[in-house]
């Protein structure tokens, strides 16, 4: 016992919420120590690493002709693995550098929906980053026990976690999914909606970032009892000089709306495979919303209306999944057989 005592003294757990949009990291005694954007800078001619997270983030579209920005993440999976591996290098070694002498035991999440081999590529990443051993869970669960749900228990609860790049709708009940419904459809999404509708509608090419911008301040899921209205800047696709033009709330919910009906859709669609008993749990306790893309305005409003169900969005909905690692580490024999671990050479 004194040799583990001494063991855990050197080392601690790491839990990794790893997000399309954004790495979140959670250290066992901690908490959270790290929330950086999934954005990797690169030189393309030396193809080094010239900045990673935030730094890297503002770079984006405003890069000379030798720098790419990358987003190693897409959809909520891997889309460039050595990318992917050295983003993790620098968050974990980072943090192993300052606070641990022996490589840490690494749990992240990832989400429900994706294959053997990409769970494989989030587990060698995280490995050849430094990690001891690599635990994976699956989003909706770990949001789930980050706000607090007994999961354990026989009851049904919905958590419905829309990230950046993945919507997952998944009904937990005894420590296991019992219904899950995963699209590659969320905020990421949403961005790329509305710049395809300033630029069909107004012939106005915009940024990653002023899109999100602008879905965060005017966009919504259903009408507004007040709508709002913002300045977009951009370049003119006809005349190839810098323009400002104002659009509505209106105008970015019908951008939103296709988006929108697909997440309905999968929503509906995880309630139909619902089985009857949890059900009607779900009556009674509601959706539960995390994840960056539930702060939508109205988002919970449209769901009632569609669905009939009320859904409310969690505190502090960006950091539920970290916050849900941590609690897997700081009690895993609890949590230890809804882990997922690859086997070494599989």
């Amino acid at each position: 016992m004194s040799f583990f005592r001494f063991f855990n003294m050197l080392t601690n757990d790491i839990g990794i919420d790893l997000g399309t949009a954004n790495t979140l990291i959670w250290v066992k005694g901690v908490g959270i120590v790290m929330t950086e954007p999934s954005v990797v800078a690169v030189d393309n001619e030396t193809e080094k690493i010239v900045s990673i997270g935030a730094e890297a983030k503002e770079m984006l579209g405003r890069t000379p002709a030798h720098i790419r920005t990358v987003r190693p993440l897409k959809d909520g999976v891997i889309a460039d693995f050595d990318m992917t591996e050295q983003m993790l290098r620098t968050f974990i070694r980072k943090i192993i550098r300052t606070r641990f002498l022996v490589k840490p035991r690494i749990v992240i999440s990832v989400p429900s929906g994706i294959t053997e081999v990409e769970r494989r590529a989030v587990s060698e990443s995280a490995e050849n980053a430094g990690a001891r051993e690599v635990y994976l869970i699956n989003e909706p669960m770990s949001a789930a026990i980050g706000v607090g749900i007994p999961v354990e228990e026989a009851c049904g609860n919905m958590v419905l976690d829309i990230g950046g790049g993945t919507s997952e709708f998944a009904v937990i009940a005894l420590s296991g999914i019992v219904n899950n419904t995963s699209i590659r459809i969320a905020g990421d999404e949403m961005d790329e909606a509305v710049i395809a509708y300033l630029k069909r509608k107004y012939s106005l090419l915009i940024g990653e970032q002023t899109a999100e911008r602008v879905k965060t301040e005017i966009g919504s899921a259903f009408k507004l009892s007040k709508e709002l209205k913002m300045d977009v800047k951009g370049r003119d696709l006809v005349e190839g000089l810098p323009k400002t033009i104002t659009v509505s709330s209106v105008e970015i919910r019908e951008a939103l709306e296709e988006t929108i009906a697909a997440i309905m859709q999968a929503v509906h669609e995880a309630l139909e495979n619902t089985p009857p008993e949890l059900a009607a749990d779900i009556v009674d306790r509601g959706i539960v919303m995390t994840g960056g893309g539930s702060l939508l305005r109205y988002l919970d409003k449209r769901i009632l209306k569609e669905t009939g169900l009320p859904a409310f969005v969690v505190e502090d909905p960006l950091t539920c999944v970290v916050r849900g690692t941590g609690k897997i580490i700081a009690d895993f024999p609890k949590f230890a057989k809804i882990l997922h671990r690859e086997k070494q050479g599989a």
